[in-house]
């Protein structure tokens, strides 16, 4: 598979003859242009995933550091990739720089047509596997002195467990299972909650609270992996230990008591988000990552 991609990338290439290629994630896509032989300069960014393979892998450090020597530029999604990286491959330069989300889509009702933001469900969306944290999520539902109920957005081999852990703490008919939901079908999912809660450890970056923030909607997670390059804590959201089940009940319960139910949170993540994630601020980014490296070669 690796040989075939390669001679297809060096094809592409060829008949492109592109300025730059940009491969996402180093595995398999920077692989198959370090593989490619082609001598356009190379930008790899890494989005989490990769990372994760590189650290967990014997053999693939080796590779990892040779498409990273290969690369002319290299980014990563977040602080906390950047820096997995680094650990890897000792004097490696990677720039911070996140993908662009939709802000047209993932976006606040505003005048008339904003509906009452609910004051007791929060909001989970991920897959339903330990690292994401969902079981933490309802231990801390059952410790929440707030009494409310809890939305779980997504699908995983560990649905059917999950749901007799929330009947064994109490806590099933406060938890609606709604599946795997479009990115349309959750902007009101999004607008509607009290606050989206990611209880993850070593997210690459946490996409779903950039597009929760983006609907005005208060944040809460562990302060793990990139979520603290999205959520400031206290200013756009409410960030607690990673894994303290007691710490993520009293930030859910906070939000919950709180004058304005986190709406000051919100308006804030919005902005702070759309400075960071707007196409057009990303965009702009990758052309001068671009024109830094044709220059350069």
């Amino acid at each position: 598979m690796l040989s075939r991609g390669a001679l297809a990338v060096r094809s592409a290439a060829a008949e492109f003859a592109p300025d730059v290629i940009h491969a996402h994630w180093w595995f398999p896509a920077g692989l198959l242009a370090f593989g490619s032989l082609s001598s356009k300069p190379l930008v790899t960014t890494m989005h989490g995933s990769d990372v994760r393979l590189a650290r967990r892998s014997v053999w693939a450090p080796v590779l990892f550091r040779r498409v990273m020597a290969r690369s002319s530029a290299v980014t990563a999604v977040s602080g906390y990739l950047a820096s997995e990286a680094k650990s890897m491959a000792p004097g490696l330069d990677v720039a911070v720089e996140p993908m662009p989300v939709n802000v047209e889509l993932f976006s606040p009702l505003a005048g008339a047509a904003a509906g009452p933001r609910s004051r007791d469900r929060f909001l989970f969306v991920g897959r339903l596997n330990e690292q994401k944290g969902i079981a933490l999520l309802l231990e801390a539902l059952a410790a929440s002195g707030s009494g409310a109920s809890l939305d779980v957005v997504g699908d995983g081999d560990g649905r059917a467990a999950l749901e007799s852990r929330a009947r064994a703490l109490g806590v099933a008919a406060r938890v609606r299972w709604l599946g795997a939901q479009s990115q349309e079908q959750l902007v009101p999912l999004y607008r509607a909650a009290t606050a989206v809660v990611i209880p993850s450890e070593g997210e690459g970056l946490g996409l779903v609270a950039v597009e929760a923030q983006l609907c005005e909607t208060p944040v809460i997670a562990f302060r793990s992996g990139g979520l603290p390059d999205v959520v400031s804590d206290g200013a756009t959201g409410l960030l607690t230990p990673p894994g303290d089940v007691s710490a993520l009940a009293a930030a859910m319960d906070a939000v919950f008591t709180c004058d304005d139910r986190g709406a000051s949170l919100g308006k804030a993540g919005r902005d702070a988000a759309l400075a960071r994630f707007s196409p057009n601020v990303v965009a702009s980014h990758y052309a001068s990552i671009y024109e830094s490296v044709i220059n350069d070669r």
